[in-house]
């Protein structure tokens, strides 16, 4: 049980610092909020993560075997330390110019749910992060059976349903619970975490790799 919160841990923040990234997502439910009230953020997500779970069920299904491989563990293992790297420094260098107030010209139109997986799915990051993180997560989990891809994903959707519930709500409530100075704060203590994080993937991969 404690490996398997660790994965539930560990891919809540993983998924909550990517999360917090501005991008489509986080751009529609900004405009869609004030007409949609707080269900808008809950919507896109569930279009979100029914996209990445017909994913998540298709790599599994196709290349279970694969990924329990010695090789494709410590390849995407310090595939997935490089690209958290990334992540980490873009997420810093970005810090000064970061605020919650982005355009809201993007439509989601009537469809939030086919909206959030669309979104989703033509945001070329989305498609790095699973080739990259998302590959290197699953193999590390499926080392736990079934119920490691379980806490895994179940900790993945999570963060982003609290985030974009938490977003969806303040601009429908029309507050400003927190501000700027505050989001940065948090996006910098993410960028940290996820470079301690690519320290720990890159080390089990070399670890395989010496044994």
């Amino acid at each position: 049980m404690p490996i398997l919160l660790t994965i539930f841990t560990t891919s809540f923040l993983v998924a909550f610092s990517g999360a917090l990234m501005p991008g489509p997502l986080l751009t529609v439910t900004i405009g869609e909020s004030p007409r949609r009230g707080f269900m808008a953020g809950p919507l896109l997500i569930l279009g979100h993560a029914l996209l990445e779970a017909a994913l998540v069920g298709a790599i599994v299904v196709g290349l279970a075997p694969v990924l329990q491989s010695r090789a494709v563990f410590i390849t995407t293992s310090l595939i997935g330390a490089g690209v958290l790297v990334w992540m980490s420094w873009g997420m810093f260098r970005a810090l000064p110019q970061l605020t919650l107030h982005v355009p809201t010209d993007q439509a989601a139109g009537r469809n939030l749910v086919v909206a959030g997986a669309l979104l989703s799915l033509a945001n070329p990051y989305w498609s790095i992060w699973w080739v990259t993180i998302g590959l290197g997560y699953i193999t590390h989990s499926l080392a736990q059976g079934a119920w490691g891809l379980v806490f895994f994903f179940t900790g993945h959707i999570l963060a982003d349903l609290g985030w974009y519930s938490a977003v969806s709500t303040m601009i429908w409530k029309g507050g400003r619970f927190i501000g700027d100075r505050v989001y940065r704060w948090m996006i910098g203590a993410c960028a940290t975490f996820l470079a301690v994080f690519a320290g720990v993937f890159a080390l089990a991969g070399l670890r395989a790799l010496a044994q």
